[in-house]
């Protein structure tokens, strides 16, 4: 069984105070309607957990009824971290049966069910998929003063995005360790899953599929869906 994970409980400080952007109009939709919408439709996923901030439950199961996710099982309250928000979906799913989970932030709505099935691909394969974009720009590594202390290759250079797709025992295992040290931090699971030893495969994915961080990132989220 493939189960999503759909992290929608983030506080979004950068949006402004007080607002929940994965709650916010986008078009005609929330936010994190659109992710629901893309899982929904993706013959390859069999259930979606949703995870919330505690106010947003009722919103949440409002969303469900209104534009018909039949595939969402359950509505978890998220933690304080993103880790904290994937592990309380796991606990809910302890001792069900779980072959593939894939992990996506509701801030990214515009992903597709290619790209889901694309990164559950790898995930079969290879153990996982990591959505990901050649990096265009030249990097630089900043010290004190802003002064510049080196320059990466930029060839070797991905961004990281989500969805994010594991083997389920890899990411349960990786979760496991990461309790154990509950003072590190992670950004994403690839990197839970690459600190227990276990390699992640990158899926090359060229399409647009920003994070919604900013106003701004609204009106250029809503320009990409647009045109799709």
């Amino acid at each position: 069984m493939v189960t999503a994970i759909i992290l929608a409980s983030g506080k979004g400080t950068r949006m402004g105070k007080g607002l929940d952007k994965c709650f916010l109009s986008l078009g005609p939709k929330p936010v994190v309607a659109w992710s629901l919408l893309a899982f929904e439709k993706c013959s390859d996923v069999d259930r979606i957990i949703l995870v919330v901030r505690k106010d947003q439950v009722a919103s949440a199961r409002g969303l469900q009824m209104m534009f018909g996710i039949s595939k969402l099982q359950k509505i978890v309250i998220g933690g304080k971290r993103r880790q904290d928000s994937v592990a309380a979906a796991l606990n809910e799913m302890e001792g069900e049966d779980m072959r593939h989970i894939v992990v996506h932030d509701a801030a990214r709505p515009c992903v597709t069910p290619e790209l889901i099935k694309e990164t559950l691909k790898y995930s079969i394969r290879y153990g996982s998929g990591i959505a990901a974009s050649p990096v265009v720009d030249t990097i630089k590594v900043a010290g004190k003063g802003m002064m510049v202390e080196s320059t990466p290759d930029r060839s070797t250079l991905w961004a990281v995005q989500t969805p994010q797709a594991f083997a389920a025992d890899k990411l349960i295992a990786a979760h496991a360790a990461a309790a154990k040290n509950p003072t590190v931090e992670y950004t994403d699971d690839a990197a839970m899953v690459e600190a227990i030893g276990e390699p992640t495969r990158l899926v090359r994915w060229d399409a647009p599929n920003p994070k919604i961080t900013t106003p701004m990132d609204l009106t250029i989220a809503a320009a990409i869906l647009r045109l799709n």
